[in-house]
């Protein structure tokens, strides 16, 4: 799969009924966009009838009957253990919420050149016209064969995270929600470095997070597992505590294993005295809450294209300020994680992602900023060439120290 920036245009001024201008003729987002963002593209030569017979009948004959015989021949012969399926049903879009699976191809076309541009990964975007989780799942499982592994991109919570355990249970590739665990890959990343900065553990520190959704639940158990102090999650209603008989089973075993402290009440009410805010939800936080956090607390704002926190008021009050949009230092981008991380799955093999693995990923990205660690420079850029080799390469190994690697 090539990822093609430049791509044939029409260059008629109007549109297909003969009417008014097309919107690319004075937007140039629209002009990128104009028949797609990517193609396929041959990686063998078809000349000649000597190359058609090989790559073709009656040569591709053998290959086919090869790999009959032995299926796992299928990864060495094909494309599969290199290319990976970006499935959507349309039904969390970016911060577009339900546009539907045609309205969502855009994203999931910049998704798959992601892929290619950053870890070498050819991918191929599919929009599914269902939402039913069994629906769903049942025509990933179909899919599957075609595929070295499953992104789950851009599907609504709480439905994604039974629709990604039931594949992985079902398929023997890696399965990645990157809406969950991508975001927390590089959220961790950033927080391990902020709290090096500050010359802290991660264990010394009490987290609040803002959004019960796949990133803020995700979040939550990687720095659970990374060995946070304790965090805190809360949702419209609150913080997310065992006493609420509103939970759904979702946050009802998110409780059991954050807030250790036993705190309840609003957002406002956790952030007193927290050391790390991350948000994952939109909304603001009133400016008093910013400032009744700890003494050289971090924040992160994560929501686009508002972040709950401006940077101008965090930094009255944090030590470190982190969002997810680019105009502004410290970008949180799952860019940042997600090429590596298939990089690193496919290149072994990998039969599933790991939590071993992902935070193998998060220690990796951390370290691409070694020395030159700055309160304004707590992760590299999604354009550091640095970044997706040193992912990968800790993914790989992660995937051979757990056993999961085929090869």
């Amino acid at each position: 799969m090539a990822a093609e920036i430049v791509n044939p245009r029409s260059d008629s001024n109007t549109d297909q009924d003969g009417g008014a201008e097309p919107l690319d003729s004075f937007d140039p987002v629209f002009a990128l966009h104009r028949g797609g963002k990517m193609a396929v593209q041959a990686t063998v030569p078809v000349r000649d009838k000597d190359d058609l017979s090989l790559a073709y009948t009656p040569g591709v004959a053998r290959v086919c009957t090869a790999i009959a015989e032995q299926p796992e021949l299928v990864n060495d012969y094909t494309w599969k253990s290199s290319v990976v399926a970006v499935v959507t049903d349309g039904t969390a879009v970016l911060g577009l919420g339900d546009i539907g699976p045609q309205a969502s191809l855009p994203v999931m076309e910049g998704k798959a050149i992601l892929f290619k541009q950053f870890g070498g990964v050819d991918a191929v975007p599919i929009a599914l016209d269902c939402t039913d989780v069994d629906d769903i799942v049942e025509t990933v499982v179909r899919l599957a064969p075609s595929f070295g592994g499953v992104n789950l991109e851009d599907i609504s919570a709480p439905r994604c995270f039974e629709i990604e355990r039931r594949l992985q249970e079902r398929l023997d590739i890696p399965v990645f929600h990157d809406d969950q665990h991508g975001t927390a890959v590089v959220t961790l990343a950033a927080l391990r470095n902020a709290a090096r900065l500050s010359g802290r553990e991660i264990g010394q520190l009490r987290a609040v997070i803002s959004g019960a959704g796949a990133a803020g639940v995700a979040i939550a158990k990687m720095l659970v597992e990374a060995g946070i102090g304790d965090v805190a999650v809360a949702d419209r209603k609150g913080v997310v505590s065992a006493g609420r008989e509103d939970l759904t089973p979702v946050k009802r075993q998110l409780a059991g294993f954050t807030n250790k402290a036993g705190i309840t009440g609003s957002l406002e009410d956790a952030l007193a005295g927290a050391d790390v805010f991350i948000g994952v939800s939109g909304g603001t936080v009133p400016e008093e809450a910013v400032a009744s956090m700890a003494k050289g607390a971090f924040v992160f704002a994560m929501a686009n294209p508002n972040p709950e926190v401006h940077p101008e008021v965090a930094h009255k009050y944090a030590a470190v300020v982190a969002t997810g949009r680019s105009d502004f230092p410290n970008q949180i981008n799952n860019v940042l994680a997600f090429p590596g991380i298939f990089a690193g799955a496919l290149q072994v093999r990998a039969s599933r992602i790991t939590e071993g693995m992902k935070i193998a990923a998060a220690e990796a990205l951390a370290a691409v900023v070694g020395d030159d660690l700055a309160a304004d420079y707590v992760i590299p850029s999604p354009f550091d060439e640095r970044v997706a080799p040193a992912v990968t390469a800790a993914v790989a190994a992660a995937a051979r120290a757990e056993g999961v690697a085929r090869r």
